[in-house]
C-alpha cells in the first residue's frame, strides 16, 4: 500500500516467458499489494511461470489482442479492490522499480494518470541509447507533436506501456469501447483529456532488448494511422461534429456499469 491506498500491478501478457521472472523479481514489493498476470493464450511457458510465482494468473481462452488484455487487467484489477492500477508490460522493457514513484504520484491525489515516459530522459537514460529503434523514435516524436497540436495537451509521449491510474481515472472513462489492438493505449489518454483527468509524467529509461515485445513496422503503421484516426475524432468532438463510440461519455462502456453477473472473456485460472 500507499498512503492507505491498495496498490495492484497488472501485468498484459503475450509470450514473455523468458523475462517474466526478471519483471517480477524488480517489482517493489513493499508498495505492491498483488500482481496479477492476464495471458493472451501464449505459445510459450508464460502461464507456467507466472504460476511459479504465486502470480494471480488469468488466462484468455484465444488470443484477443492487446488492447482486450488490457480491459481484462483493469476490469480484474478494480473487482478486486485496486485503489491504484499499475499497468507494466512483463518484457522487463521498463524499469519496474520506478511503481513506488508513479503509484506515489497517483496516491498523492493530484494526478489521475501517470504515465512512465521514455522520451524526458536524457543521456543513459534517453530512449536512442535504450535501443530504440531510431525510426519508432521519429514515428513517437511526430505522433506526440500532432497530438499535442490538436489535443492542446502538452505530453512528452503517448505511446509508453507503463502507466499508473487511480481507480476513480479508470471509472470514469469508458475504455471499455475501445480498439482490442494496440490503439486502445492511445484512446484511452485522449478520453482522459477530453474527461479532464489530471496527467502527470515521470522519466522512465527503457531497454530494447532480443526477448523484449515489439511490433513490426506494418503493424507500426497501423497503430500511427489509427493514432492519427483517434485524434482527428477527438478534434471533431470537441467540435461538437461527431461523437464517436470510443468518446461517448453517457454509454454503457465503463467497467462500474458493466451489468452485473455478465461474462468476462477469460477463464481463471
Amino acid at each position: 500500500m500507499i498512503q492507505g491506498k491498495k496498490v495492484i500491478v497488472v501485468l498484459p501478457a503475450y509470450n514473455a516467458g523468458k523475462t517474466l521472472e526478471r519483471t517480477v523479481a524488480a517489482i517493489p514489493r513493499e508498495c505492491v499489494d498483488e500482481i496479477v498476470l492476464v495471458d493472451d493464450a501464449s505459445h510459450d511457458e508464460t502461464v507456467e511461470v507466472a504460476r511459479s510465482l504465486a502470480l494471480g494468473v488469468l488466462v484468455h481462452p484465444r488470443n484477443r489482442g492487446y488492447g482486450a488484455n488490457q480491459k481484462t487487467c483493469y476490469r480484474a484489477a478494480l473487482e478486486r479492490g485496486a485503489d491504484i492500477v499499475v499497468m507494466l508490460h512483463p518484457d522487463y522493457q521498463y524499469d519496474p522499480r520506478l511503481i513506488t514513484a508513479m503509484a506515489g504520484m497517483v496516491a498523492s491525489g493530484i494526478y489521475g494518470i501517470v504515465l512512465g515516459s521514455r522520451i524526458l530522459g536524457s543521456g543513459s537514460a534517453g530512449a536512442l541509447a535504450g535501443g530504440m529503434p531510431w525510426w519508432k523514435y521519429v514515428a513517437n516524436r511526430a505522433l506526440t507533436a500532432f497530438q499535442n497540436l490538436l489535443t492542446g495537451a502538452k505530453l512528452s509521449e503517448y505511446h509508453t506501456g507503463y502507466r499508473a491510474y487511480s481507480a476513480a481515472a479508470l471509472r470514469e472513462i469508458p475504455f471499455l469501447a475501445n480498439s482490442d489492438d494496440f490503439v486502445f493505449d492511445n484512446q484511452l489518454l485522449v478520453q482522459a483529456l477530453a474527461a479532464d483527468v489530471a496527467i502527470g509524467e515521470i522519466s522512465c529509461p527503457t531497454r530494447y532488448e532480443p526477448e523484449s515485445s515489439s511490433i513490426s513496422f506494418t503493424r507500426s503503421v497501423r497503430y500511427g494511422l489509427g493514432v492519427v484516426a483517434t485524434t482527428l475524432a477527438y478534434r471533431a468532438w470537441r467540435w461538437g461534429l461527431a461523437t464517436p463510440r470510443f468518446l461517448a461519455f453517457s454509454s454503457g462502456d465503463f467497467v462500474a456499469r458493466s451489468s452485473p453477473g455478465a461474462e468476462d472473456p477469460v477463464a481463471r485460472q
